[in-house]
């Protein structure tokens, strides 16, 4: 694989971010998860239409990675989005950081990751922060690779299924 372009979404991305959202997500976790909660997952609260709503709106940041003219991955970061044990503190939050299936491995996350960091760096942020569910030991393993270590804990919805994600943090 050639190496990762990161590029900032604009608004005219909405429907781009919307699509591989969806993908990502729904390769991530429907083996794991219920035909019947994915679906109500999917046609509730991730809906193309509210989350094409998502990039234009105030806090929003959406990363774009590339391989060629390949998008193989994407990062959704928000400000001023704080758990209770961060509150008064300058953040920013990791929302969403997925790669594409076929670029897991290569490079993508690493790319997005040093993209988010330098953002949280140059808005003068003390700390960057992320949900992650506790059974994605893959994702939790990237994470900590990466200096974050879990300080609390919070609920997930996905369908009607109440999942726990742990919030961890890293000081920049």
């Amino acid at each position: 694989m050639s190496p990762v372009f990161i590029r900032y979404a604009t608004e005219k991305d909405a429907e781009l971010i919307a699509d591989i959202s969806r993908q990502t997500f729904y390769d991530t976790f429907s083996a794991v998860n219920t035909k019947e909660n994915m679906d109500k997952f999917m046609s509730e609260p991730f809906t193309k239409e509210k989350l094409m709503a998502e990039v234009d709106a105030p806090g929003n940041i959406f990363l774009l990675a590339y391989n060629n003219d390949e998008v193989v991955g994407y990062a959704r970061l928000r400000e001023n989005n704080n758990p209770k044990k961060l509150n008064g503190l300058s953040t920013l939050e990791i929302a969403r950081i997925y790669a594409t299936k076929n670029a897991i491995g290569k490079g993508v996350g690493k790319a997005l990751m040093e993209k988010s960091i330098l953002i949280a760096k140059e808005k003068g942020k003390q700390l960057i922060w992320l949900g992650v569910w506790k059974e994605n030991q893959s994702a939790i393993n990237f994470y900590t690779k990466w200096g974050f270590k879990i300080f609390d804990e919070h609920d997930f919805i996905l369908g009607n299924d109440v999942q726990k994600d742990w919030l961890m943090k890293k000081t920049i």
